[in-house]
C-alpha cells in the first residue's frame, strides 16, 4: 500500500514537478490525518499526515515511493446560498459562524454541507438556496496559520 505522509509546502510553480497520481476526496476526508483510500488509478493508499493538517484541492503530496500526487477536491452535494444584498449574505455568514460549521465564502455566495436545519434557518433569513454538486473548499479559519488560497473565481456561478 502506498503511504502518503507529507504535503509539499512549496508553490507548484516554484519547481518543475511531475505529478504522477491523483487523490480525489470530499472535504470530510481531506480533514482526516489518518485515512485508507485509493488514488484515481485504483491503487490503495494510506494518508498519515500530521494531525490538524487539512488538504485542499490543488495541494501536492509526496508518496512513500517518491511520486508527487495531486489532491483534487471531489464534487459533493452542498447548499449554495445567495442573498439580495451583501448585508443579508453577511448576516447569513454570521449565523453560520455562530454554529461553527465549515463554510465556503466566495464573491456573492456561501456554500456549506447540506443540512435541513441550517437550510430552514437560512430560508428564514431570506436567503435564496440551491442544492448543487461542486467541490467544497470551506474557509480554514482565523487561526489556521495561513491565508485561504483557492481561487473563488474558478467556481464562478456555475451550478
Amino acid at each position: 500500500m502506498l503511504e502518503i505522509r507529507n504535503r509539499l509546502k512549496v508553490r507548484r510553480e516554484a519547481y518543475r514537478l511531475e505529478v504522477r497520481g491523483r487523490l480525489e476526496l470530499p472535504f470530510d476526508a481531506r480533514q482526516k490525518s489518518r485515512l485508507r483510500t485509493h488514488l484515481a488509478s485504483g491503487e490503495e493508499a494510506a494518508l498519515m499526515l500530521p494531525r490538524g493538517e487539512v488538504l485542499r484541492g490543488g495541494d501536492l503530496v509526496v508518496a512513500s515511493d517518491g511520486r508527487v500526487v495531486e489532491v483534487v477536491a471531489a464534487a459533493e452535494r452542498v447548499l449554495h446560498v445567495e442573498c439580495a444584498s451583501a448585508t443579508e449574505l453577511a448576516r447569513c455568514a454570521y449565523h453560520l459562524g455562530n454554529r461553527h460549521i465549515p463554510v465556503e465564502v466566495a464573491r456573492g455566495f456561501l456554500r456549506l454541507a447540506e443540512d435541513h436545519v441550517l437550510e430552514k434557518m437560512l430560508a428564514g433569513l431570506g436567503a435564496k438556496l440551491t442544492h448543487v454538486t461542486a467541490p467544497f473548499e470551506p474557509e480554514a479559519g482565523a487561526y489556521a496559520g495561513g491565508p485561504h488560497q483557492h481561487d473563488h473565481e474558478r467556481h464562478g456561478r456555475e451550478h
